[in-house]
């Protein structure tokens, strides 16, 4: 029988009709979702107490001393090593209990303290090496022996200060990417409390209400950029201790800032010794076996997401960040490569069919379901987000409705499309019904977070927006009294794309720390290529802060931008209404939260007499609220902010108003209250 006839009793079908066809593959993902629900939980309604693995693995004190636990079933002996016996390898054996649980009790509260260095001595047959507890809140490297190592780590309870956090009725997540080493402004790796101190009150005060934090969980390559991770219950000791990290969520929380984790349970590092690579002697304890252990591409191992211990694993550390460090939700790095056996790639996802092939990994698409189930049980209010590129349907619906249970994807396509046309098109033959379409489209009912770059896009060999408009230029064109047509572009450009992003491209918006100033240069972390240089790792916050480039200028539109969607409450609108779109003229006139919207992106025509239509909003009178034209923003002024547009009817075009449309210029009106401007 062909399954695809079956009709699925999920709400998913209903939603996208389109995906009727395909109601047998839905219902294949949502019985393996609930075989592994059943599996690990029984008939208990909760997931959360299976992810507790983080309670029982690794170190921990006890009323009388100390525990230690591991999961290692392939291996014959395990002794605990480290400062405590000098590192004596065979003087406290652990003793294996049922599953392959390997267990030591040490008496005395001084057996080990707090900062103390240990290992694991494993042996396996005639192999035997040294191990990092899987379970690892702590990793460094000790300054005797010069070896990476899990520290002891027990210090006095933070205090925390942030109550319930977050508000969980909190707007729709206007976010603030960054990366914390590469936050400081001199030559060398930032700190957790130099960001804390030096960038929150920047986040905060730019009117993002989110910050995405990237590479804390440990990884040993510095240039990784977090996505080589050696141990996923650690906190980078790049940047500090724990409770710096601590420190920063909680002073975030205290300026009423989300603070998302940048999670990587795509794949893994591949160093055996450092990470999880042969932690037991072989090669599948937390991997799948042969070629399909091994990324094509990126060279890391990846994981058996049918494996019990594994889920148990991966569930525990997202319990964990949440818990721990109150991160306030997660945004999954590399989903697509999780979702199909080819990760994705070569495959063009042009049609509904390529969703629901052989290549899917429903065991991959099952341990979504069940993190997102863990995270908003364990956290109701946390924010999940999506890094998927192929447009797998249901990827943002509830898990009962036949979902993955995602509460935004990445539209990861948006940024793409920027950068084609900066890069392939002219500016005359800018299309402006394809980017209406690149910027509303979404699948039904699934919420999307919008941006037009991120750390992607300002990785050396690509190049960051303003960089590709300005190049050469930029080093001499930014100061506020220079303008050549190649400067005067690449600013006016710079704003609007922004502003475009942000007002029709998604439910939410991300930016990528420095790029709401236009950062002049592309990011390259310390390596061989480079003489292990941190020039181009950093932020060159003096830019915005001198007050005579043009930088301060991108920054405060930034802030003016943000602060209108805020007070209109911009994002929560689902969709922005198309009132006009121009090819000719390079005009796009649109409606969104009671407000109007025009955006004229033709590099020399200004259109004198637009009629702007009101049919959304209603009859009444509007006034501009902003636009990328004003002076305080390096344009030319324009646009006038106190000139009153009142509605009339015209027999062709039905209601609206005329209104002068500069070129290259975009702008956003607002119905006025006559009760607030008579008083």
């Amino acid at each position: 029988m062909n399954v695809n006839r079956l009709k699925s009793p999920y709400e998913i079908t209903r939603i996208d009709p389109w995906l009727e066809p395909y109601s047998g593959e839905i219902d294949l993902r949502m019985e393996r979702f609930l075989e592994a629900r059943k599996r690990i939980a029984g008939k208990k309604k909760s997931l959360s107490s299976f992810a507790d693995g983080y309670l029982y693995f690794g170190i921990h004190r006890t009323g009388t001393g100390w525990v230690a636990r591991e999961w290692l079933p392939g291996a014959d002996e395990v002794y605990l090593t480290g400062d405590f016996n000098g590192w004596n390898r065979t003087s406290h054996p652990l003793a294996k209990l049922d599953g392959g649980v390997w267990e030591i009790h040490l008496e005395g509260r001084d057996a080990l303290r707090h900062g103390q260095y240990i290992k694991l001595y494993v042996r396996r047959g005639e192999d035997s090496f040294e191990r990092l507890p899987a379970y690892s809140t702590r990793v460094s490297q000790d300054k005797t022996t010069h070896r990476f190592c899990t520290q002891v780590w027990a210090p006095e309870p933070f205090v925390w200060t942030d109550g319930d956090r977050v508000n969980r009725d909190a707007p729709a997540p206007v976010i603030y990417e960054a990366h914390v080493g590469m936050a400081q402004e001199r030559e060398g790796i930032g700190t957790y409390r130099e960001f804390a101190d030096n960038v929150l009150q920047r986040i905060s005060g730019l009117g993002y209400n989110t910050v995405q934090l990237m590479a804390i969980q440990e990884h040993p390559y510095y240039g990784s950029f977090g996505y080589q991770v050696t141990n996923f219950f650690a906190a980078s000791s790049w940047y500090g201790e724990p409770e710096d990290l601590k420190y920063l969520i909680n002073k975030a929380h205290g300026m009423g800032l989300r603070v998302l984790l940048d999670v990587v349970h795509s794949h893994a590092c591949p160093n055996p010794g450092e990470g999880l690579g042969c932690q037991d002697g072989t090669d599948d304890q937390y991997f799948l076996t042969g070629d399909r252990g091994h990324h094509p591409a990126w060279g890391t191992r990846l994981f058996n997401y049918g494996k019990t211990e594994v889920l148990h694993f991966l569930l525990s550390n997202l319990k964990f960040w949440l818990e721990e460090y109150h991160f306030d939700g997660f945004r999954f790095d590399g989903v697509t490569s999780m979702l199909y056996h080819d990760h994705g790639l070569g495959t063009a996802f042009t049609d509904y069919s390529q969703y629901f092939t052989m290549n899917t990994d429903l065991d991959a698409m099952a341990y979504l379901m069940l993190a997102n189930e863990v995270i908003h049980e364990v956290c109701p209010r946390a924010t999940t987000v999506a890094e998927e590129m192929s447009g797998m349907p249901g990827m943002c619906l509830p898990v009962e409705q036949g979902g993955v249970g995602f509460d935004y994807r990445l539209s990861m396509g948006e940024p793409d499309y920027w950068i084609r046309l900066l890069k392939d098109t002219r500016d005359e033959d800018w299309q402006m019904h394809g980017l209406w379409h690149e910027m509303t489209t979404r699948r039904p009912m699934e919420k999307r977070i919008g941006y037009c770059e991120s750390h992607d896009q300002a990785l050396v060999g690509d190049k960051t927006l303003i960089f590709r408009m300005a190049d050469a230029e930029m080093y001499t064109g930014m100061d506020r009294i220079y303008h050549t047509l190649t400067m005067d572009r690449a600013v006016e450009l710079h704003k609007m794309i922004r502003f475009m992003t942000l007002s029709c491209g998604g439910d939410g918006y991300l930016n990528f720390m420095g790029n709401e100033f236009g950062h002049p240069e592309w990011i390259d972390f310390p390596r061989e290529g480079n003489g292990w240089s941190y020039k181009y790792a950093r932020r060159q916050w003096h830019l915005v802060d001198n007050g005579y480039l043009k930088f301060g200028l991108l920054n405060d539109f930034d802030r003016a931008m943000l602060e209108l969607a805020g007070e209109y409450r911009l994002l929560e609108d689902p969709a922005p209404v198309s009132l006009w779109i121009d090819q000719e003229r390079k005009i796009i006139s649109f409606s969104r939260a009671g407000l109007l919207f025009l955006f004229n992106f033709h590099g020399t025509y200004s259109e004198r007499s637009f009629f702007m239509h009101t049919h959304t909003t209603g009859e009444g009178r509007y006034k501009v609220i902003l636009s990328t034209d004003e002076k305080r923003f390096g344009g030319n002024g324009q646009t006038d902010r106190e000139y009153v547009y009142e509605t009339g009817c015209d027999s062709d075009r039905g209601n609206g108003f005329m209104i002068y449309s500069p070129c290259r210029t975009a702008m956003v009106l607002a119905k006025i209250d006559d009760r607030k401007e008579n008083g």
